[in-house]
């Protein structure tokens, strides 16, 4: 980005800090003493979150957080109050929204062409968690105590919210079927939203998709006068006719990690709100993956209020 410089990096193996940056550190804590940071952008694992949030929060700088935010709900609703009782900009970086075929169904949408919307799926497929090495690009995934629904269909969660508005309920069935991982590696959500259009989110890492393609994706979302399905491809077509097909030759999934920092650096340019600004990603996102674990260990659909609620004393 023409507007931006990365002027320090930190990692706990400093050779990967200096492959980015001139000035390397393996210590955070270090890196922040030191350094007069407009923000920060952190890429760790949910574990590392809630200590790293703090840190930057008590000096005053803005923050980008990969998700998943936390690994538990306790834990995200102190990284959030964490940011906020220090009065610093805190972002989510769930890019999913930002790959360019769904900000394009999001504008057919919006604009009527399918009429007023009455159902979605999404399905996603990849082939990572087969044999007997899975996930081995992430082999910390093996040990998880979420996995599928955490670490993946998270995205399909936040960009259904993107797409039709807040969800309100959800009910989840969930299996293992690699004895290898701790966490699940199936799931099927079906979703409600608030306007009370109904949704499912399916996705398993055994199969790859038909089409090989940057999506990892295909999706339908239906509507009074006609329906638009997203290939994996990275297409979208209306019955036999394709209507619109990505620009997008490089980057990750149509470019949308550039698409999503670039929306953080505008919108700290220009005070605006940020899409996925914490709070309301905790509340709104973040308690949709916690009320799906809840349904799927109570076998029952979970309103996300529940989640929402103070315990009771």
């Amino acid at each position: 980005m023409p507007n931006v410089r990365i002027v320090a990096a930190c990692d706990r193996r400093i050779e990967r800090a200096r492959n980015v940056a001139e000035r390397a550190y393996d210590s955070a804590e270090a890196m922040l003493a030191a350094e007069d940071l407009d923000f920060v952008d952190i890429v760790s694992r949910s574990s590392t979150h809630l200590d790293l949030v703090s840190l930057a929060a008590k000096k005053g700088v803005a923050i980008v957080c990969q998700k998943p935010l936390a690994p538990d709900w306790k834990t995200a609703c102190r990284i959030v109050d964490a940011a906020e009782r220090n009065r610093v900009r805190l972002m989510i970086h769930d890019n999913w929204r930002w790959q360019a075929w769904y900000r394009a169904a999001h504008d057919f949408i919006r604009k009527g062409y399918i009429g007023t919307p009455i159902a979605y799926g999404f399905r996603c497929r990849w082939s990572a968690g087969a044999g007997g090495e899975p996930y081995s690009k992430q082999e910390y995934f093996r040990d998880l105590q979420h996995l599928m629904i955490d670490e993946t269909l998270v995205h399909h969660i936040d960009t259904a919210r993107f797409l039709f508005g807040d969800i309100s309920s959800v009910y989840a069935e969930i299996r293992r079927l690699n004895a290898i991982i701790r966490g699940e590696d199936q799931a099927i959500l079906t979703v409600r939203h608030a306007n009370h259009m109904l949704g499912t989110i399916d996705g398993h890492s055994f199969l790859d998709q038909d089409d090989l393609g940057p999506t990892m994706d295909d999706a339908i979302f239906e509507g009074e006068s006609g329906a638009i399905h997203l290939s994996p491809l990275g297409e979208i077509w209306s019955g036999h006719q394709k209507i619109w097909s990505a620009k997008f030759s490089v980057g990750y999934r149509g470019d949308s990690v550039y698409a999503t920092l670039a929306h953080f650096m505008g919108c700290l340019d220009s005070g605006q709100p940020f899409e996925t600004e914490a709070r309301e990603y905790l509340e709104k996102t973040f308690a949709v993956v916690e009320a799906a674990y809840l349904s799927a260990e109570s076998k029952r659909r979970v309103e996300i209020a529940e989640i929402l609620a103070p315990a009771a004393p």
